[in-house]
């Protein structure tokens, strides 16, 4: 396998950002964020965005892209993405994917459909439209249009992929499933090769409840805070977990321990439908690790098998 990009990947607080600085300077690489989140400017303390210092002079690209008041789709960060492992290809150095937004590295390696064209002033009447809607009423909307989608959304997915799915319907005509059917891909498919963290659930979990009770002791309250004063509360960035739980508690419809179990919660079980994604939508050719392993180890398995994957030789 020729691989044009490396990629690390795992569920949320699986050690991904540490390994990968340490892959990252054997290999000579720069880091591309692949975090549906980090994306966000100001979405800092509830994201993990690693710190300048923990970044350690690696060069990372995708963090700090897009306002939270706008809508940020796979799409867009596969095109952002592209053109990043490109410049970084050119430099000589290795392009490195890092990250658990499995439908970000998927956009790379199954390009999505050319979008149809879209009238914009009925795309913005359609999503203030939709804005109003609770996931429950999108979810009834797209059924009729699109069943498919609508299953498969119940279950994994997000409030911006289920207006995504009801919006190309409405304003085409032709479900989303139809699009992907008929439509050809924008681009050619990247070869990446992925490696993929397993960690123990209760050490996950563990894992999760010590990041939640660092991101509160680092000011997460203030950020959101912050940010639903400047953005709003329906603001696309903010629909992510440790966010979205916190609003109810501004209004006063929720306790902060109400709030922040309800963070760990939902982080838990995305946690989960990350390790199934990964399970079944990956490229061959995935590595599995367990992330239990001495992070030397690690690196020193990721960096042989990208070598022996690329051909490059041992310095």
């Amino acid at each position: 396998m020729i691989a044009d990009a490396l990629a690390i990947v795992g569920p949320t607080s699986s050690g991904k950002t540490a390994l990968s600085i340490d892959v990252a300077r054997r290999l000579d690489a720069e880091i591309i964020s692949m975090d549906s989140r980090a994306v966000f400017q100001g979405m800092d303390i509830g994201t993990a965005k690693p710190t300048a210092e923990e970044r350690g002079g690696i060069p990372h690209w995708g963090i700090d892209i897009a306002s939270p008041a706008e809508r940020f789709s796979a799409a867009k960060w596969a095109t952002y993405a592209r053109g990043k492992i490109q410049e970084i290809r050119g430099r000589g150095r290795v392009p490195m994917l890092v990250g658990g937004t499995g439908f970000f590295l998927r956009a790379l390696t199954h390009p999505i459909f050319q979008e149809p064209p879209l009238d914009p002033a009925a795309r913005a009447r359609i999503t203030t439209l939709m804005e109003r809607m609770s996931d429950a009423e999108l979810l009834r909307w797209l059924e009729p249009h699109d069943p498919g989608s609508a299953e498969r959304l119940r279950h994994w997915g997000g409030r911006q992929r289920l207006m995504r799915a009801l919006e190309v319907p409405l304003l085409t005509g032709r479900s989303l499933s139809w699009w992907h059917e008929h439509s050809p891909p924008e681009e050619a498919p990247v070869p990446v090769l992925p490696f993929v963290l397993q960690v123990p659930r209760e050490r996950l979990h563990a894992g999760i409840d010590r990041r939640i009770g660092q991101m509160v002791e680092s000011g997460l309250l203030d950020e959101v805070r912050a940010l639903v004063e400047r953005y709003g509360e329906n603001a696309p960035g903010l629909n992510a977990h440790g966010y979205a739980e916190l609003v109810p508690y501004f209004r006063g419809e929720r306790t902060l321990d109400e709030a922040l179990a309800l963070v760990g919660a939902n982080t838990k079980s995305y946690t989960k439908r990350q390790m199934t994604w990964f399970r079944t939508k990956l490229p061959e050719g995935a590595v599995w690790l367990d992330a239990t392993r001495p992070r030397a180890e690690l690196v020193n398995e990721i960096v042989t098998r990208w070598r022996q994957a690329t051909s490059e030789p041992e310095p």
